[in-house]
């Protein structure tokens, strides 16, 4: 899998998923950009499969206002099967409240795990 190939799958994690507040929208992205037997890291918190995932998706966009938006901040920078996004989320169209980054572990052009740091 070429470079620019696994950087859309990130971006369009962030856009598809992360930006996504229709838990059934979000599910058929999650299952169209992620292995099935898929991971999601937070700090203290670890998730399995597509509805697990799902779930923690939807608890993080629960606790932000409903105008917040995920915003790629930088090109996405992907090393052999290894990608890193660096995002900000906050009010669309101002700047973020908030900053991390995504690293992913890709398979077969699907990720297999998902890495999320706050900044």
């Amino acid at each position: 899998m070429d470079n620019t190939t696994l950087a859309s799958v990130m971006e369009k994690n962030l856009e598809q998923v992360w930006n996504q507040r229709n838990s059934g929208i979000r599910l058929k992205a999650i299952e169209s950009l992620y292995e099935q037997d898929c991971d999601l890291f937070h700090v203290n918190h670890q998730v399995k499969g597509y509805d697990a995932i799902n779930e923690s998706v939807s608890g993080v966009l629960a606790q932000m206002p409903e105008d917040f938006t995920f915003t790629r901040l930088s090109p996405v920078i992907i090393n052999n099967d290894l990608g890193r996004l660096i995002w900000g989320v906050g009010p669309k169209g101002k700047a973020p409240v908030q900053t991390g980054m995504d690293i992913v572990v890709f398979e077969q052009g699907r990720i297999r795990s998902l890495y999320v740091f706050l900044d």
